[in-house]
């Protein structure tokens, strides 16, 4: 079985191998007439009317990318879906990602208290309310550090020295 993880096909493809290019060649021809987006002609096939049909439309007629050999596959997703081949749901992959990060940063990985945060409304023109710029400004603020310290931690992990690019971010 073939397993292509690029979006141009043409590059992946070793040209002595007249089974590749075969097997490329099966493939184009099969999405040829698969639907690529709602606008498609393809789903003229199956009966259904594409969005903003036009006369002259016809099936394999489509002029979309997913339809091109250099470009074999669909908008999107690449691959399939992680929960189809892992058998893990989305919340088991972020706390997979959880335990990674705060393994990353040293930190134990505690379970999180539900009753950390406390929502409730706030009254127009409170003054204890910092301005929403103020706080959009801090959230970015953190958002930037947390992302320098996890590149500085990747960049020691792979054994590089960041500390000139720390001294002029500085």
């Amino acid at each position: 079985m073939a397993v292509y993880l690029t979006k141009s096909l043409g590059d992946s493809l070793d040209p002595d191998d007249q089974a590749q290019r075969d097997h490329a060649a099966r493939l184009a021809e099969a999405l040829r007439y698969e639907p690529c987006s709602p606008t498609c002609p393809n789903w003229l096939r199956y009966g259904i009317q594409p969005k903003g049909a036009k006369p002259g439309m016809a099936p394999g007629q489509c002029r979309g990318k997913a339809h091109k050999p250099d470009h074999l596959g669909y908008a999107g997703r690449r691959v399939l879906v992680s929960r189809k081949w892992s058998n893990k749901t989305l919340a088991e992959h972020k706390q997979d990602r959880r335990t990674w990060v705060l393994e990353a940063l040293g930190q134990p990985d505690e379970p999180t208290d539900p009753h950390r945060y406390v929502w409730k409304p706030i009254p127009a023109g409170d003054a204890t309310l910092t301005p929403l710029a103020v706080r959009l400004l801090r959230a970015v603020h953190e958002r930037q550090r947390w992302r320098a310290h996890m590149a500085q931690l990747q960049a020691q992990a792979d054994g590089q020295d960041l500390s000139a690019i720390r001294e002029e971010a500085a």
